[in-house]
């Protein structure tokens, strides 16, 4: 009882105590918060203006772009600039580390079998018959063969005789050597022969002039199948010519050559 008359002394030499304000930062400075029935404003009251103005603060404030219609909250694209030009071209750069080796590939279809052809190689074929002085003086029928061994069926027969020749006649006449093969003339493509013509003489230049010469009678034949072929020289008539005297190989050598070829 002693103790609170002492405080009631304290207060009444005190004065009246005043109200608590909150200052809020910016603010003006706010007028006296009174009861109705004149009393100061309860603690509690004043803690929910506090905490009204903390969240007053905490609102964000309006954009001016919003009250701006016209950019909508974006600014405008001018216009575009004059494009750069390329820059130098950079240093190499620094090689890279080998990469992981690859795995095997599928295994491929099976080729086919292409068998290549290889031409034999040549081998020389030839033959040659000689006589030292056959002197044959015969005007139609075979002189001489020779009997060749043909290798290959699609290759040529190149034939060769050289001997002496003579034809003599008082009238004008005509006498043919020729080969045959196999008893025939040659078709492939042509006969292969020679001929010597004599023109009637007169008793001024000897009408029965006796020259014997060293001549040939060469060519090439195809078409004969491989095997034996009998080569034969024989001597005959031209064509609309009487023959006269001929004669064959008179005191020198005579030959048949005859050699293989490929076509």
């Amino acid at each position: 009882m002693r103790r609170a008359a002492e405080l009631r002394q304290t207060r009444t030499r005190a004065g009246p105590r005043r109200p608590l304000y909150l200052r809020l930062p910016g603010a003006a400075q706010p007028p006296h918060t009174m009861h109705p029935q004149g009393r100061t404003a309860s603690p509690r009251l004043l803690l929910g203006l506090f905490l009204v103005s903390l969240l007053l603060l905490q609102l964000p404030a309006k954009s001016s772009a919003s009250e701006n219609p016209k950019y909508n909250g974006m600014c405008l694209q001018g216009p575009a600039g004059v494009p750069g030009r390329d820059g130098s071209p950079g240093a190499n750069g620094i090689p890279g580390t080998p990469g992981i080796p690859g795995r095997d590939g599928f295994k491929g279809e099976k080729g086919e079998c292409l068998r290549e052809s290889f031409e034999e190689s040549w081998t020389p074929n030839y033959k040659q018959c000689s006589w030292s002085s056959l002197n044959y003086g015969i005007d139609l029928g075979k002189i001489a063969e020779c009997t060749f061994t043909k290798m290959r069926s699609n290759s040529a027969l190149r034939v060769l005789f050289s001997g002496s020749l003579r034809l003599k006649c008082r009238n004008a006449c005509c006498q043919r050597w020729y080969f045959t093969f196999n008893g025939a003339e040659c078709s492939g493509p042509l006969p292969i022969e020679a001929i010597i013509y004599l023109d009637q003489g007169s008793p001024e230049l000897n009408s029965t002039i006796n020259i014997h010469r060293t001549s040939s009678v060469e060519g090439l034949c195809e078409g004969i199948g491989a095997g034996l072929v009998d080569v034969a020289i024989w001597v005959g008539t031209c064509s609309d010519y009487p023959k006269g005297d001929a004669s064959t190989g008179w005191n020198s050598v005579s030959r048949i050559i005859i050699e293989e070829l490929p076509k």
